[in-house]
């Protein structure tokens, strides 16, 4: 998977504004593990991007504020043992995190309200059960 990575409709992510970088994945294995840098490291720079709109500039930088790190969102995958898997775990994984953020927000909520005959039959639904409830005190029992 290489190329323009989509987020949504036809903005995509230049390969040009992404920088890779690959080491030694952390864990267990056996010798190929200590000679292979196969754990990635995906840095894009969304604070000086070009590639999104504005408006999605501005969303993204707003809900990923606490994910940034000098305005760049770093995305680390090291679950393959293969470092192209991983590179496309990466890029999918920055284009699903970009696409949630740069969505535009959900409509509101328009308030409803409860019709008068549910609300009427609830209450009288608790008054005979309030009666059931109240008919079973010991008072008159000898």
């Amino acid at each position: 998977m290489s190329g323009p990575y989509v987020i949504r409709g036809s903005v995509s992510l230049p390969e040009a504004e992404l920088h890779w970088r690959f080491s030694r994945s952390s864990g267990p294995g056996g010798q190929h593990v200590n000679t292979s840098d196969s754990q990635v490291e995906l840095r894009f720079d969304l604070a000086n991007t070009e590639s999104l709109p504005p408006l999605w500039k501005g969303r993204a930088l707003e809900r990923l504020a606490g994910r940034l790190v000098d305005g760049a969102i770093v995305v680390r995958a090291s679950e393959h043992r293969s470092q192209w898997r991983n590179r496309e775990t990466a890029a999918v994984r920055l284009a699903a995190l970009l696409a949630e953020a740069t969505a535009p927000p959900p409509k509101p909520r328009t308030p409803t309200r409860i019709p008068r005959g549910i609300n009427e039959r609830r209450l009288r639904e608790k008054k005979q059960r309030a009666e059931t409830k109240r008919g079973r005190t010991g008072r008159d029992w000898s």
